[in-house]
């Protein structure tokens, strides 16, 4: 206890130092208890205000400085906007995963580790590293591949990154768990829960292998759709701690003026970025999450090459019929039929009305006909549907929350490239071609709907480790923990460790108020 309780000294006055605490209290303000804490570190440790820079970048350079706990909190907040409200999530959303790279010499020491002295030999002559995140850091290298020379890239878990992320997050619940027992409102936001989703999402990234075995899945899954081209992974270079892919040899999408210097057709980058999104969306059921222009680069064939595999979002077959049912419906302007698909799949109560709820659902898409082309998102059509369908008790969705808000930033991303990206048009060919393959919709959902094994499991058919990959990507979508799973039960642990701890908690603060006054 006393050495979690010490953490939350350390992080008080990281806090303190970085101006962090201070910016997020003008935005959202937290309980009174809480201020007080980290005030007095505050009183000895004031920052000082750099000129020119706006709350946001403020904010985003403070949790930087932080490290990588905070980093992976600030993005994971980002997502919940109903804890920490729209505004205070737009700007976490700018938060860039960067920190300074380890040497060369200790990433050499985890390689040898993990890899063996022999696989170590193998790799021909290491580079510097070429990025850094809070996480990991890649370097470029080469390997003999069946008597082959290929350039690869070669991704390093920072060293002892496990154990400072743990031991600050732990310190983290206990934090929450404090706060929610003093303060009783804060209650409904299940902050205790919060973190721990965060601590088990952040522990399935820190495992290299997870990353791989997705990699692997979405190049099987996209080896024939023309102009898209998933980096290979090397198995026996790849441990949990390492990851080995090929090299990308290319420009990042955020160079349009280099992009068009080499003939590439920037215009139709965008439209294929956007169709590639949505076919593996409703073909696969298998999308990248995180497609954002640092993850996005184009080869001198034009082909668009992804990279970092860390967040995948999955659709299973009831999912994949509705996000395109709906979409199409939008298209069409069909809102009955929009209606209709909802009450089939059991998304919404069988006791409305199919007309009120057309009606409802008109008042989303009408709007965006009147709209330039410019102003039309197929992201933000998303979230006001779920914000409509809350009001008629839709059931929560949790990996189409993930899909809306991927959608948002690869419109984002066409537009850079495209500004007059038109995504209805973009995206109506897809949308159209995968419902005339497939059944048709209504009988294709009921048929769903009576396979009891796929709508009670709801599960991907996956092996063990992508299991539980897509089980943390759940979490992260929905904010929730199934209570059948693993994760609920240790979550429940965790809790009982907190209520032990309590009456030991106020005095145990009480004296380290006196010995961090003394040390910081």
């Amino acid at each position: 206890m006393f050495k979690k309780i010490f953490i939350l000294f350390k992080i008080a006055n990281k806090l303190a130092k970085s101006d962090a605490f201070d910016i997020v209290s003008k935005i959202h303000q937290p309980p009174f208890p809480i201020k007080v804490f980290f005030k007095i570190f505050s009183f000895f440790n004031k920052k000082k205000i750099e000129p020119n820079t706006t709350e946001e970048e403020r904010l985003c350079n403070s949790l930087q400085e932080m490290g990588t706990t905070f980093i992976k909190l600030g993005q994971f907040l980002a997502t919940r906007p109903d804890i920490i409200g729209e505004n205070l999530s737009k700007q976490l959303q700018a938060l860039q995963d960067k920190l300074p790279p380890f040497s060369l010499s200790e990433a050499k020491t985890i390689i040898k580790k993990d890899l063996g002295e022999n696989v170590f030999n193998s790799f021909i002559n290491i580079s510097e590293p070429v990025a850094a995140a809070s996480i990991a850091q890649v370097h470029k290298t080469q390997i003999n591949d069946d008597g082959i020379i290929k350039d690869v890239a070669i991704k390093i878990l920072r060293p002892d990154i496990r154990k400072i992320f743990n031991e600050e997050i732990d310190a983290l619940i206990l934090l929450a768990f404090i706060v929610e027992s003093i303060v009783k409102k804060t209650k409904r936001l299940k902050l205790v829960e919060v973190v721990f989703l965060l601590k088990e999402i952040a522990n399935l990234e820190m495992d290299l292998r997870f990353e791989a075995a997705a990699a692997n899945e979405f190049a099987e899954n996209t080896k024939n759709d023309l102009g898209f081209k998933v980096p290979k992974i090397y198995w026996h270079f790849t441990s949990e701690n390492v990851l080995t892919l090929d090299w990308v040899e290319g420009v990042s999408i955020r160079e349009k003026e280099i992009l068009q210097k080499r003939n590439i057709n920037t215009k139709k980058i965008a439209s294929d970025i956007i169709q590639h999104f949505l076919r593996h969306a409703v073909r696969d059921g298998f999308f990248h999450a995180d497609m954002h222009q640092g993850n996005i680069f184009i080869d001198k064939e034009g082909q668009i090459i992804p990279v970092d595999f860390g967040i995948m979002g999955r659709l299973d077959k009831l999912n994949k019929r509705y996000l395109a049912e709906i979409l199409f419906g939008f298209i069409k302007r069909d809102y009955k039929k929009v209606a209709e698909v909802h009450l089939i799949a059991g998304l919404v109560p069988k006791n409305i009305s199919i007309d009120e709820f057309a009606q409802a659902l008109r008042s989303i898409g009408e709007p965006i006909f009147g709209q330039s082309v410019k102003d039309i998102s197929g992201g933000n059509l998303l979230k006001q549907l779920f914000e409509i369908t809350e009001k008629f008790n839709m059931q929560t969705q949790p990996q189409l929350l993930l899909l809306q808000k991927t959608m948002v930033v690869v419109e984002g991303v066409a537009r850079t490239l495209n500004p007059e990206t038109n995504i209805w048009e973009t995206s109506r060919p897809v949308l159209e071609s995968w419902l005339k393959e497939t059944k048709d919709p209504i009988s294709s959902l009921n048929e769903t709907i009576k396979n009891t094994t796929e709508v009670i499991k709801r599960l991907p058919e996956l092996p063990e480790i992508m299991d539980k990959a897509n089980q943390a990507l759940t979490y992260f979508a929905s904010g929730q923990i199934p209570q059948n799973s693993n994760s609920f039960i240790a979550l429940n642990e965790k809790k009982s460790e907190m209520i032990t701890l309590r009456n030991q908690t106020a005095i145990g603060l009480l004296l380290l108020v006196i010995l961090g006054l003394l040390v910081f």
